[in-house]
């Protein structure tokens, strides 16, 4: 039996990830392919718990490295009861960020520092890194006008638009890091053309 492929989508708030992975992982379920689409933070019954806690508004307060630890922690939580399982059954996983998220956000926009982020992951995941990453490219000010329209934004949206480039400037150093692993879309086009391309990446990977 082929190995199943864990399969990470990554970008700047704004630029299309959840409805792009979604709109994939959907197509490809409906060619037959086995496939489970999943998010972070969250995924499961206890990350979602951590995930409302990081991303409540009213936690002001909520420290750097908390912050952090609390990523890494939901993503322990994830990993282990959605991830792994699927994997093991032969099921492919698409998800809607992973650990570069950490990274860029946290290591970069948080000023912790990428290596020092990573180190925390580490613990939490295991070595399980993506097989592949598909990097949805958009620049600080085009993602955050995007999401200007949604009806709620969480703690990390109404950041400064000076943490939003330090997190795209993060992602960044990640693509040159794991250039080997991440596939570059350009995000800066109409969501059906980004769609489109972002399956034939997937599918591509997937028939290897």
């Amino acid at each position: 039996m082929k190995k199943a492929k864990f399969i990470t989508f990554e970008g700047p708030d704004g630029s299309g990830k959840t409805t792009v992975s979604k709109a994939v992982t959907e197509r490809l379920q409906k060619e037959g392919y086995l496939v489970r689409y999943t998010r972070e933070p969250g995924g499961s019954e206890i990350a979602e718990q951590i995930r409302d806690v990081i991303l409540d508004p009213k936690n002001t307060k909520m420290d750097a490295r908390t912050e952090a630890l609390l990523y890494a922690a939901s993503r322990r939580q994830h990993l282990v009861e959605i991830i792994m399982p699927a994997l093991e059954n032969g099921t492919n996983v698409i998800s809607d960020r992973f650990i570069d998220s950490s990274l860029a956000y946290q290591g970069c926009g948080r000023q912790i520092g990428i290596e020092e982020v990573f180190s925390i992951n580490q613990f939490a995941i295991e070595h399980h890194m993506p097989d592949k990453t598909v990097y949805l490219d958009i620049d600080a000010e085009t993602g955050l006008s995007r999401i200007q329209g949604r009806s709620f934004l969480d703690r990390l949206d109404q950041e400064s638009i000076d943490f939003h480039e330090r997190v795209f400037n993060g992602y960044q150093e990640v693509l040159k890091k794991y250039e080997d692993r991440i596939i570059i879309v350009n995000a800066n086009r109409p969501v059906e053309e980004v769609i489109e391309e972002a399956y034939q990446v997937v599918k591509g990977i997937l028939d290897e």
